[in-house]
């Protein structure tokens, strides 16, 4: 059966999309068909083939058979700024309902595995009544949750940890990814991580200069998802 999860972290610039593409490469080595979607991606670049994100390029790159851009991210926003700012700024319209439709188109391909990366932590707003997490609550899937490593990382997760088991969603499991290489006692946090968080570790990504999808598998174990 195909299987489908939500990817989410513990805030911004904490690694999501590195490790959705290690995770989707070590899918790929397995032998496993793989899809992808940014649904909504904020500070995107002009090019000759319109706007284009570079976190939703990077999965397309993980996607076997390949999927089109527009299907991945359907919704680029050009300033790299909340996302609900940004479409509002550009007359976009953001709301579950568009989120989620371009969603089950991806999920149409029936991959072994599919990820749908949100954007910055759980509580995103995409509009004034709405946020990523309802986004992730009408899809109905499990959530895996990046944990950026660096310090508060434990408040930061316990705390998303408990809101998606508020929004009745089940988190099968988390990735700890050290953002912050001068990080002060990575493997004690590491340790109360695993004790304060029921689901699964998949795995503790070291802090890497330049960071690849085949480099970051190697660190995962995809094993608890099955």
């Amino acid at each position: 059966m195909p299987q489908r999860f939500f990817v989410t972290g513990t805030d911004t610039e904490i690694g999501k999309t590195t490790i959705a593409c290690g995770l989707l490469h070590a899918a790929r080595k397995a032998g496993l068909t793989t899809a992808a979607a940014k649904p909504v991606a904020a500070g995107c670049d002009e090019t000759p083939n319109g706007l284009r994100n570079e976190d939703a390029l990077a999965l397309q790159a993980q996607c076997q058979p390949e999927l089109a851009y527009e299907l991945i991210n359907p919704i680029a926003l050009k300033s790299a700024i909340a996302p609900h700012i940004a479409a509002l700024e550009e007359g976009v319209p953001l709301t579950v309902e568009i989120l989620a439709g371009g969603c089950l188109q991806v999920f149409d391909s029936n991959a072994d595995l599919t990820l749908v990366e949100g954007a910055g932590g759980w509580r995103v707003p995409l509009n004034d009544e709405q946020t990523l997490a309802d986004l992730a609550r009408d899809l109905d899937i499990p959530v895996v949750m990046v944990v950026g490593m660096k310090l508060g990382c434990i408040n930061h997760a316990i705390l998303t940890a408990e809101a998606i088991a508020a929004d009745g969603l089940k988190l099968v499991g988390w990735v700890a990814n050290q953002v912050d290489p001068h990080m002060s006692r990575p493997s004690e946090n590491l340790a109360t991580l695993r004790l304060q968080l029921s689901a699964p570790c998949l795995g503790f990504v070291p802090w890497m200069e330049q960071p690849s999808a085949a480099a970051i598998a190697d660190y995962l174990d995809l094993a608890p998802l099955s």
